[in-house]
């Protein structure tokens, strides 16, 4: 079972490059027993979603 520091660090990994099967599958599965790795995801992509607004705004 991966700890949260090392899903804050696969969640920040998949903003560069797609995850594997294996770190998928760890990722889903520690996201479904812990509801603070599963907030802090949302929480990435709801920053990813703003600055890719913003990027395009500026364009």
């Amino acid at each position: 079972m991966l700890s949260c520091r090392e899903v804050t660090r696969l969640l920040s990994l998949a903003q560069e490059r797609k995850l594997n099967f294996s770190e998928r599958m760890q990722l889903k599965m520690h996201l479904m027993m812990c509801k603070r790795c599963k907030s802090f995801s949302g929480n990435l992509n709801t920053l990813r979603k703003a600055m890719q607004k913003f990027k395009q705004r500026d364009d």
